[in-house]
């Protein structure tokens, strides 16, 4: 069967930055409290990046470094948003549409209950799919390795995206 024929798609995207003070903590969107934020070129909204590369990554499209490259400056601080809501543009192009995202935070602090539904709204807006589709889940590490010490954060993202209708 070809290519054409297939009518859905699934990509996976993780990614990792080091906690760091003196930056703001920007996880799925959202400025959550905390004494420290994550290390990157850009805002380093890391649950952000991990969806943004599942979404590339399902439609055959590269990773968000190839996107942005982080020595380039333009993406120097930028919100994590514009790079999401350009890589669906480009999966759009494509004819693609994202269907959900089901993501997980691996974090020991800060506790993030409180922010999840806004994380939800947030991405799901970028993505342009309603808030029901997108399940944000945070983790700790039972204190083990780099999460548990807390000297960074993780994040994996799954999206689902079918052919576009026309």
């Amino acid at each position: 069967m070809s290519e054409a024929h297939w009518e859905y798609r699934v990509g996976l995207g993780e990614d990792v930055h080091a906690l760091v003070p003196g930056r703001a903590l920007m996880l799925g969107g959202v400025q959550v409290a905390h004494h420290a934020g994550l290390l990157g070129h850009s805002d380093a909204d890391a649950l952000l990046h991990a969806i943004t590369d599942a979404l590339l990554g399902a439609a055959g499209l590269g990773d968000i470094g190839a996107w942005f490259p982080d020595d380039d400056p333009r993406w120097r601080g930028v919100d994590s948003r514009t790079l999401l809501e350009q890589a669906v543009q480009g999966v759009r192009q494509q004819g693609w549409e994202p269907v959900n995202v089901d993501c997980t935070i691996h974090a020991q602090a800060p506790r993030l209950a409180g922010y999840r539904e806004a994380m939800r709204e947030a991405i799901a807006a970028a993505l342009g799919i309603e808030p029901p589709c997108v399940n944000v889940k945070a983790k700790t590490a039972e204190r083990l390795g780099f999460v548990g010490r807390q000297e960074g954060i993780a994040a994996s993202a799954v999206c689902l995206l079918r052919r576009a209708a026309g």
